[in-house]
């Protein structure tokens, strides 16, 4: 591929025709491709300014995806936005922590796990719901609450 600025232009919006993309994620696919790096700050600038990049725009809507669509817990959420490349600074006024939200959450991931393998749970699956509460990124004191309200935090904690 040439190293000229249309070029890494067509790429990028080829990228952002897909979904969104964080500055950093563009940036390294631009580097990977073999673009300069004056051409890859050149190009994230157009970007920026003409609104095709933005990283704060783009934190609300994995925000929201995570919290509403795939159910994750606050920590969950955090390390989404962090491993898709959303600066520290952004992700901090986006995602707040409010723990009534996370409570009907973690309540419905569980309901909806418990409709898949139906209302009987060996010890073993309490366990297994435990930890996969735990990777989805809630805390240990909000999956004690919500499985000590449905009567099953004894035999999981244990």
């Amino acid at each position: 591929m040439t190293d000229s600025a249309g070029d890494a232009r067509r790429y990028s919006f080829r990228l952002l025709s897909y979904r969104g993309r964080s500055e950093r994620e563009l940036i390294e696919k631009l580097e990977k491709k073999g673009f300069s790096a004056e051409i890859i700050s050149a190009t994230a600038e157009y970007l920026k300014k003409a609104g095709f990049l933005d990283d704060r725009a783009l934190a609300l809507n994995l925000r929201r995806q995570a919290l509403e669509q795939k159910l994750l817990g606050h920590s969950g959420a955090r390390l989404l936005l962090l491993k898709r490349g959303i600066p520290g600074e952004i992700i901090d006024a986006t995602l707040d922590y409010d723990e009534d939200a996370e409570a009907r959450n973690l309540q419905k991931l569980v309901d909806k796990k418990l409709r898949s393998v139906g209302n009987y749970l060996s010890d073993r699956d309490k366990k297994k719901l435990w930890n996969f509460l735990a990777r989805r990124g809630y805390s240990f004191s909000i999956i004690k609450k919500t499985l000590k309200d449905m009567r099953m935090h004894e035999e999981v904690c244990e």
